[in-house]
């Protein structure tokens, strides 16, 4: 026996805590003992470039075996293995990691960086293992190979062993509650969850289980458009293709490598969980990146490796600090860069993809003020002018140096259909109209009345109808405090309405008919909170404008969303809103016309009254359900007076 001894605790002095508490999940062990193997292979390779080694280095390989009769896992690997003193050294003294050592001793001579920066991530094996045992040989000549075996308690025994190849093998025996890790499906799984981009291959009866290509640590030049989404389609199976993605490349102020997509935008994609894959040095850490992303980038997908992340011992959770702040900002501003380029070289591409793009940018500019500043003139929306484009050009690779940043361009660029524009582009074509004003819509369906009122009178109108718009509208009001922003629903310009001034007073009521349709509707409707208006809507076919619309002053409107949303429930529609019955439409002059014929009897209302009532009823029916004014009981009110309506009609008819 060479030697026997007690560890060297230097964290906190209690060996249990290292066995039960230094990761939060059990299966990481695997993770930690194949990243060691990994680093074994690496130093070797760079002992062997520092002329420290003349031998034949062999092909790199790891080695996972499974023993179901001994209840064993091992893992072993070719690279530089350890004397007897190097294992006192970095196995006997917890926390004191041989890689930070090496690192400085060669630096400068690895091609691939060594992954191990904490020098606990061997005693992560005592966490499913009563033993575990060492078996090393050393690649400087005349080693001696050791067998170091611990059973979880700081003693150990270090004894001479008869290995006669170089490398070293991790063999563990597995605690009965964990040995669920000598299943090779179990272990496959393991694999290629946190290794499969380690560049070693890790065999398990013969298979390769790890891909080992990381696609991010290539040269953007060596990669084709088929080779980032043939990466992005092994990240995300059965997913659409992304929109545009970001090849990250800097080593300065901070070392960050990485690919980034912009994913299309689905309904079920929740905008507030991270779907970025976090690596250190190819080694996964996390399937997010919560604390480095932006939250507006949130729902961008890809990957991101850094040595410069500061994670903690267990690599499981990132400490926030001033370096992952600067990150964060880096990669906005080379989002924020590359929508700008976009949006000036091939805004065609742009405004396709906008639709996605859109959200991102906007959650951007309401959260972030450096992006905000970046991206501010490059905010489109769609509108209902006809507006000119250029067709596009096929978008090509764009790359501003070997070693900088990289984006692509996915999407098949074909000239849009759809006009948008920037809210400077708006103000300027219609100041001669409408200066500053801004008319807007937020459902294109249930506002279409509304929408085509304003397009027949020459009125341009925005779209502002995704999720997000509600609270954008508030922002824009903000930017553009001399602007007022109307939704096309909230009131009418004057520019829709025809001069009253020249109606004729009727000798026999002394009223307007304008006075009379809104005594008719108050009277039928009875409802004293419902201010009828009467107007007589620009058109030249009267009969294709809306007899009512009800319009939900823009103050009101939003005080009852935001009451709405600080309560967490729908907004009910208020009680208090406007009836703008079009005296221009002949079907409320047919109205009056019936209202004036009908007499009344001395048990009370003709059936003509009567039918006049219910008609009146029916228009403000209609005219609230392009507001979605109706609950359930409104919904069935509507549909019963609807079927009174059309049996008196059919009626009169028949008579």
């Amino acid at each position: 026996m060479l030697e026997q001894g007690t560890i060297s605790i230097h964290t906190e002095n209690i060996f249990p805590i290292i066995k039960k508490s230094l990761y939060s999940d059990h299966q990481i062990f695997l993770r930690e003992l194949v990243s060691n193997a990994v680093d074994a292979i690496q130093k070797l390779k760079m002992v062997s470039r520092a002329g420290e080694y003349n031998g034949d280095t062999g092909e790199d390989e790891i080695t996972i075996a499974i023993d179901k009769d001994k209840k064993t896992l091992s893992i072993s690997d070719n690279g530089i293995g350890m004397t007897a003193e190097e294992v006192k050294k970095y196995i006997n003294q917890v926390a004191f990691s041989s890689a930070e050592e090496f690192i400085h001793k060669y630096e400068g001579k690895a091609d691939q960086p060594i992954i191990g920066h904490f020098g606990l991530g061997f005693y992560s094996s005592f966490m499913v293992a009563k033993q575990v045992e060492i078996d090393t040989l050393s690649y400087k000549e005349g080693s001696q190979a050791v067998h170091w075996t611990c059973d979880g308690s700081p003693a150990f025994t270090l004894d001479e062993s008869s290995r006669t190849t170089r490398g070293t093998t991790i063999t563990l025996t597995l605690m009965p509650d964990e040995e669920e890790y000598l299943e090779a499906a179990r272990i496959k799984n393991l694999v290629k969850t946190y290794c499969d981009f380690m560049p070693v291959p890790i065999k398990l009866d013969g298979e390769v289980l790890n891909q080992q290509k990381a696609a991010w640590r290539e040269s953007s030049s060596n990669l084709t458009k088929e080779d980032y989404l043939e990466f992005y389609r092994y990240l995300y199976p059965f997913q659409e293709e992304p929109l545009l993605w970001v090849h990250l490349n800097t080593d300065y102020p901070f070392i960050i490598n990485g690919i980034l997509y912009f994913p299309k935008m689905r309904p079920d994609v929740d905008v507030t969980k991270g779907q970025i894959k976090l690596f250190c040095n190819q080694v996964f850490v996390s399937d997010n990146c919560d604390e480095i992303i932006p939250q507006f980038l949130l729902p961008m997908r890809g990957v991101i490796d850094s040595t410069d992340i500061p994670l903690n011992v267990s690599r499981s959770a990132l400490q926030g600090d001033r370096t992952v702040k600067r990150i964060g900002d880096y990669i906005a501003k080379k989002v924020g860069d590359r929508l700008k380029e976009l949006y000036h070289d091939d805004r065609e591409q742009y405004i396709n993809a906008w639709k996605d793009l859109g959200t991102f940018v906007k959650f951007g500019v309401l959260n972030d003020e450096k992006f905000k500043k970046q991206v501010e003139d490059i905010l489109i929306f769609r509108s209902t002018a006809k507006l000119e484009t250029k067709p596009a050009e096929t978008p090509a690779v764009e790359v501003q140096s070997s070693d900088s940043d990289v984006w692509q361009d996915v999407t098949p660029s074909n000239t849009s259909s759809t006009p948008y524009t920037t809210i400077k582009e708006y103000l300027e074509r219609n100041k001669e109209r409408h200066e500053n004003k801004v008319f807007y819509c937020t459902d294109e369906a249930g506002q279409a009345t509304y929408i085509a009122l304003h397009k027949n009178q020459g009125l341009e109108v925005l779209f502002m109808d995704s999720f997000i718009d509600t609270h954008f509208i508030n922002f824009l009001e903000r930017e553009y405090q001399d602007v007022k922003f109307t939704r096309v629903d909230s009131d009418l310009d004057n520019t829709l309405l025809d001069d009253k001034s020249g109606e004729i007073v009727d000798p026999t009521t002394n009223k307007t008919k304008s006075e009379i349709i809104k005594e008719l509707f108050e009277k039928s409707l009875n409802k004293p909170k419902v201010n009828i208006r009467t107007e007589a809507l620009k058109s030249d076919d009267p009969q294709g404008t809306p007899p009512a619309m009800v319009l939900l002053p823009e103050i009101l409107r939003r005080l009852r969303d935001m009451n709405a949303m600080m309560q967490q429930q729908n907004a009910e529609f208020p009680e208090d809103h406007i009836l703008l019955v079009n005296t221009a439409h002949p079907l409320i002059q047919n109205l009056v016309n019936l209202n004036q014929g009908s007499i009344i009897q001395g048990d009370g209302e003709s059936p003509t009254a009567q039918l006049t009532k219910m008609i009146c009823q029916h228009v403000y029916d209609l005219a609230l359900m392009s507001q979605k004014g109706f609950d359930a009981e409104g919904m069935k009110s509507f549909v019963e007076r609807s079927n009174d309506v059309l049996t008196k009609l059919t009626e009169q008819a028949s008579k």
